[in-house]
């Protein structure tokens, strides 16, 4: 397993991270100001991309793993590869729908929640959003702090 930095044509590496925010116009909006990593593990298993977002806080915009490689530890992995990649950073934030998968999955990698942003993705998104049958309504941010 390895995990590589994406400098430069992270568009090729766009339909992955479609799995984890569907519509491409809201990934352009963080897609070049952030850094983007890749874990190979025999072909690319997964990708996230972080932004700096203040002295010390990152934000994890998007975190996607193939369906069929999910839930055999490459997500966790990869967060807490860019945990660690960022020394001054002492919080990251993930925002992410109020689905319990998905919050289970952030509480597992030692996220708690932070705040929510009501109705985030009605009024961001052009069509509405489900995960898992839940339509997305609201953000919930998590937080993960040294």
């Amino acid at each position: 397993m390895e995990i590589i930095k994406v400098i430069y044509n992270k568009k090729e590496y766009l339909n992955l991270l479609l799995l984890a925010d569907e519509q491409e116009d809201m990934i352009d909006r963080y897609l070049e100001q952030g850094e983007m990593f890749v874990l190979m593990d025999n072909g690319v298993k997964a990708e996230c991309v972080v932004t700096k977002e203040d002295d010390g806080l990152y934000e994890l915009k998007n975190i996607a793993v193939l369906p069929d490689c999910q839930r055999k530890g490459y997500g966790k992995n990869l967060i807490e590869f860019v945990f660690n990649h960022y020394s001054d950073c002492s919080k990251m934030l993930v925002g992410t729908g109020d689905v319990p998968s998905a919050l289970s999955f952030y509480t597992n990698c030692g996220f708690t929640e932070s705040h929510r942003e009501k109705n985030f993705f009605i009024d961001n998104y052009d069509h509405p959003m489900y995960e898992n049958d839940i339509q997305l309504v609201d953000m919930v941010y998590l937080k993960k702090e040294r």
